[in-house]
């Protein structure tokens, strides 16, 4: 039997908040295009569905907002 000792990686959070916020620029550009789908539908239940899932994206954005302000004292210098 082997005896392997691992060490945690050290937790390194300086590009946190420059991942979070590459992520709100791609769910906006999710959002944006989700918004031009439905405006090429005429079905009410495709443009539901939509409009769910883009409240949803606000939500994330949101959160992915609050994030970057706790990761802000991490930040690379």
């Amino acid at each position: 039997m082997m005896n392997y000792e691992s060490k945690p990686k050290p937790d390194d959070r300086s590009d946190n908040a420059e991942k979070l916020q590459e992520m709100i620029h791609n769910t906006i550009g999710n959002m944006e295009a989700a918004e031009e789908s439905m405006a090429l539908t005429d079905s009410d239940e495709q443009k539901a569905k939509i409009e769910a899932k883009n409240e949803r994206r606000r939500e994330s954005i949101e959160a992915f907002r609050n994030e970057i302000k706790d990761e802000a004292p991490h930040r690379k210098q």
